[in-house]
């Protein structure tokens, strides 16, 4: 690949989650191939700040609620520091939305996809891609919803929905700092959505989605970056085999599967809304009736991008480098069979999976390759530094897992 090693990356997160695999592997995927890596962090001491490959963390807390105009001036104050044009990778939408909506203030310190500014906030909100895919879709749909802005609203839905519903906070980027729920939701009966709902106040942020049974479905993953004009410089899919917490939180294990008509789904869809850059697609395949529904359309790489790369070495974040550089992104297929491992999530993943009646009959047999999202032989210090790290919270939230699981509180 022509990279051009004159133009350094910056990881851009916002909020406090050290643990991000997805950044270390973009700082190894530039960095292996000579391109200067910069890192925002929480502290000194994430395992991206122990990468060989970076060259430089800048220590900046933040949440990911503040002032807009708080954010912009911070990164315009990296900018400075760095001293040349930089490519931004945003890992969380918070980043991906404000860049998008500040690209102009940015442009000078930085180089960023030319997208519709008010397009990442839409496909990143449940109700935007909702609405965007009933406008869109044209094979690719969403699951029913309702949007309810009232508690008298989630009643009147109570009454008519078939149970087990699912509840998500409707706006992704609103999830710190007003979250309804904590997560991906499961709610079995009417009751219980009402126990729920007396807490979320008078205008309820929350998406109740129809209920896609697992012993129903396969779980797939479309990651992804799109030129100027839409069109895909680099397309890879695959099928999740799990997932923590189990079925709706972080990919632990998964394969990448070819699966031309998905890719042309996606593909289709995302060329009808005109977005650019890179994206990461949740599907869930409902074998009921045969068609693929869009969970999530992250405006950002995924943190298991480095599932996929082409055979002529590309993934997403290379692609979207060489293309804001004005380099071609070199062609290829994508790289069948390989698997993705996320050590520290996949064991409990397992455990919780071996009692569920989800099934990935895509995933192959056997892989042709791992990838491991922590451990590289040639840059040990991120995986030491998250084992160092995750040991008592892991330990924590494992238990408290348990205590709910005996609860029964619903998931």
């Amino acid at each position: 690949m022509q990279v051009d090693r004159e133009v350094p990356g910056l990881i851009v997160k916002f909020g406090a989650y050290p643990l991000h695999h997805g950044g270390v592997g973009a700082i190894r995927s530039l960095g292996r191939l000579g391109v200067p890596m910069y890192a925002i962090t929480e502290d000194p001491y994430t395992p991206a700040a122990a990468s060989r490959y970076l060259r430089r963390a800048f220590v900046w807390p933040t949440t990911g609620a503040e002032d807009p105009g708080q954010l912009v001036g911070g990164l315009l104050r990296i900018g400075r520091r760095i001293g040349r044009p930089a490519v931004l990778i945003p890992t969380d939408e918070e980043a991906a939305v404000l860049i998008a909506e500040h690209r102009e203030e940015l442009a000078g310190p930085f180089l960023c996809p030319p997208v519709d500014p008010g397009l990442p906030r839409r496909v990143a909100s449940k109700q935007g891609l909702h609405e965007l895919c009933e406008e869109h879709g044209h094979g690719l749909v969403s699951p029913a919803a309702a949007f309810p802005r009232s508690y008298e609203e989630v009643v009147a839905f109570a009454d008519t929905a078939s149970f087990p519903v699912v509840a998500k906070n409707r706006e992704a980027f609103l999830r710190r700092s007003r979250p309804a729920v904590g997560g991906t939701t499961r709610i079995a009966t009417r009751a219980g959505l009402l126990a729920l709902a007396r807490a979320w106040g008078p205008d309820p942020g929350v998406i109740l989605q129809e209920y896609l049974p697992r012993e129903q479905a396969e779980d797939w993953i479309v990651h992804a970056c799109f030129d100027r004009d839409a069109n895909p410089l680099a397309l890879f899919t695959g099928v999740k085999v799990r997932s923590w917490p189990p079925h709706a939180g972080m990919t632990a294990h998964a394969y990448v599967v070819d699966n031309p008509e998905l890719a042309g789904l996606a593909a289709r869809f995302v060329k009808r809304i005109g977005f650019s850059g890179v994206a990461d697609l949740d599907l869930r395949f409902d074998r009921r009736d045969g068609r693929y529904k869009l969970l999530d359309f992250n405006p950002r790489m995924g943190a298991q991008f480095r599932l996929f790369e082409s055979a002529a070495g590309v993934d997403v974040v290379r692609a979207l480098h060489l293309d804001l550089t004005g380099r071609p992104v070199p062609e290829g297929e994508q790289r069948a069979g390989r698997r993705y491992v996320v050590e520290n999530i996949d064991l409990p993943a397992l455990l919780a999976y071996r009692r569920g009646g989800y099934t990935t009959p895509h995933a192959p047999a056997r892989a042709s390759g791992t990838e491991l999202a922590w451990f590289a032989g040639d840059d040990p210090l991120p995986f030491l530094t998250m084992l160092a790290r995750f040991v008592r919270p892991g330990a924590r939230h494992l238990c408290q897992l348990w205590r709910d699981r005996r609860r029964g509180t619903p998931k």
